[in-house]
């Protein structure tokens, strides 16, 4: 998959595009992807997607906020998996927030990007007042010349997918949904820095993790994750939450204990990837129980690896 982010730098051929911000790269962005790869080798044409590096809303409203699913780097890394030839980086601005969509069509992705053939998800709209729909786009692109296309929604197996379903689930404990609508393992990326060092003394060292501040945290409660150092892969289990059997106050910490493992990892970035929730996070009554609780834990994260070889 071929980067671009100024279009006047480079050679574009003629291209079958969709738009959108791919936040997670779920299942239903990757079967929007497979229908554009599918009409592109169809009409001898490049395939392309065309994203942005910031969400469109933090754009047009400043106090607008959200937790991802995918980093820039993540989104770009897990759209070079869906095969595409093109991705452009269109750098949403003001200017661009103004364009009607006619303008966004002739100016952006006809001049620009060289798009032949659009196609528009099934719930997509653009243009500066997004009142304008499919039959709208339709129109405008007899008018230009392009081939406006219909995409087929994506239905999971009870609703349709979303990166807002997949948020919902995350944050709801439901990680086994989110996993299966994400179509992998969620997953977060951070830098192991000092903690308390409690878990060495109990026998269960930690790796306290900073996470990317845009990236969302799964609800609290311990999980059963994978965890890759430098390139080899672990298993363990990992909390995260306030830690309120050792009074940690209103600090929520992510703290992972990778099995049989011992080396020197501060300093250093670890992945995690979450396989499924185990609990809740709870307060304890007294270390003792936190450890015959960690200990029981412990045994059911191998049984969960174990029945999935």
């Amino acid at each position: 998959m071929k980067i671009i982010c100024n279009p006047q730098d480079d050679v574009i051929e003629s291209c079958v595009a969709t738009i959108g911000f791919f936040d997670g790269v779920h299942a239903g962005h990757r079967y929007l992807i497979d229908q554009v790869k599918a009409v592109a080798a169809n009409e001898g044409l490049h395939s392309a997607l065309i994203t942005f590096p910031v969400h469109p809303r933090q754009v047009i409203d400043a106090d607008y906020s959200m937790e991802l699913l995918s980093t820039l780097q993540e989104r770009i890394e897990l759209l070079g998996q869906t095969g595409v030839d093109y991705c452009f980086l269109l750098n949403f601005n003001t200017q661009i927030a103004k364009l009607t969509a006619i303008q966004f069509m002739s100016d952006v992705l006809q001049k620009q990007f060289h798009v032949q053939t659009l196609i528009i998800g099934y719930d997509h709209r653009f243009g500066h007042n997004r009142s304008e729909g499919f039959e709208d786009y339709c129109l405008y692109g007899k008018e230009l010349g392009m081939e406006v296309l219909r995409a087929q929604a994506y239905m999971g197996s009870d609703q349709s997918i979303s990166s807002s379903v997949i948020r919902t689930a995350l944050l709801s404990g439901e990680l086994e949904a989110a996993n299966s609508y994400l179509g992998y393992n969620y997953y977060l990326d951070g830098v192991v820095v000092s903690g308390h060092r409690l878990g060495r003394t109990i026998g269960f060292p930690t790796a306290n993790m900073v996470a990317e501040p845009e990236k969302l945290i799964p609800v609290d409660g311990v999980y059963a994750v994978r965890v890759i150092v430098e390139g080899e892969n672990y298993i363990g289990m990992l909390n995260i939450g306030k830690r309120p059997t050792v009074n940690n106050g209103t600090n929520r910490t992510i703290e992972v204990n990778i099995f049989h493992f011992s080396a020197d990892i501060y300093g250093k970035i670890i992945r995690v990837i979450f396989i499924q929730r185990i609990r809740s996070e709870s307060k304890f009554d007294g270390i003792e129980k936190l450890i015959a609780q960690l200990h029981k834990d412990q045994i059911r994260v191998e049984e969960i690896f174990k029945n999935q070889v």
